[in-house]
């Protein structure tokens, strides 16, 4: 729909901008969510303690949460995975702010980290009211994890300033998990297995969840993408010659036909219904004597430019 929404004749130009910059973000998320969905399902492919979820969307008291992957463990602890599919140079400050370059094109982009908490607020929400608890906590332990472009450059702050060992390539998730495995301390490793479930459990909480996915409207566009309304005039009526009748007979004198009725303007002026702009009788009435051509539509140029 975006692709052939270009080729419309009701839109301005700001709106078939909107249209290729939204066309080509929305190929590279799926693309993204698709090889981040395949090193993902490879290294959790017959897994006994997760289960595994993609492309979920949550609305909760009017809240939309849109989770690209979703883990849950045994030990009710939660992976929330998003995913970016910036194959340019990604630049991350002191300040956590998040920079994509291309070239020398340089963009800022929203906080995916922050992005992903907002999400796990929702989440916990959800999870309360679908009673996913653990056996001695209500609230799961929620981890964040971005994953970009395996071919992404990602320059990172100091460490010490801020942390940025959870923003990883798609492609190292093995190496990551595991590590991120053996960080944790006896006390994390001993609350997870008081909550331990069965595979069984998890996964009937896996199918609740995916039943309260809600799918957003992808015919649904911003108000801004309304095509504008032109004014069409429609074409003069042929009138007849209306016959005044005066206190006195007098002899009605008609008309002399000494101006060619092409060479007046109309009271109106005539507006091309497909650029907006003036345009004169005599173009407006070749359209209107070419019905079958323009549709009683008045233009100053056709679609193939050949009139003028």
């Amino acid at each position: 729909m975006l692709e052939e929404l270009q080729r419309s004749t009701l839109l301005d130009y700001s709106q078939k901008k909107w249209l290729r910059e939204e066309h080509m973000r929305v190929k590279k998320g799926i693309q993204g969510e698709k090889d981040s969905a395949y090193y993902l399902d490879s290294y959790f492919k017959d897994g006994e303690n997760h289960v595994l979820l993609h492309d979920l969307r949550f609305v909760v008291d009017g809240e939309v949460a849109q989770i690209d992957h979703l883990i849950i463990n045994r030990g009710l602890g939660i992976y929330l995975i998003e995913t970016k599919n910036y194959a340019g140079n990604l630049v991350i400050n002191d300040q956590g702010e998040f920079t994509v370059q291309y070239d020398d094109v340089h963009f800022g982009i929203q906080s995916p980290v922050e992005q992903s908490h907002r999400h796990e607020r929702i989440l916990v929400r959800l999870l309360e009211r679908l009673e996913i608890v653990g056996r001695t906590q209500k609230q799961p332990d929620c981890f964040h994890v971005v994953m970009f472009h395996p071919k992404a450059r990602i320059q990172r702050p100091d460490a010490r300033v801020f942390d940025t060992s959870n923003l990883i390539k798609a492609d190292q998730f093995p190496t990551w998990h595991s590590k991120f495995i053996d960080s944790k301390g006896i006390g994390t490793i001993f609350k997870a297995a008081l909550n331990m479930r069965s595979l069984d459990t998890v996964k009937e909480w896996g199918e609740k969840l995916m039943r309260q996915h809600r799918p957003a409207d992808l015919l649904s566009l911003p108000d801004f993408m309304q095509p504008k309304k032109v004014a069409v005039m429609s074409p003069p009526k042929a009138s007849e010659p209306q016959l005044q009748t005066p206190r006195k007979p007098v002899p009605v004198t008609p008309p002399k036909p000494t101006v060619a009725a092409e060479s007046l303007e109309p009271a109106k002026k005539l507006i091309c219904a497909h650029c907006g702009s003036k345009i004169s009788y005599p173009e407006g009435k070749f359209c209107w004597n070419n019905t079958k051509r323009f549709g009683g539509l008045q233009y100053c140029r056709d679609h193939q430019g050949l009139f003028t």
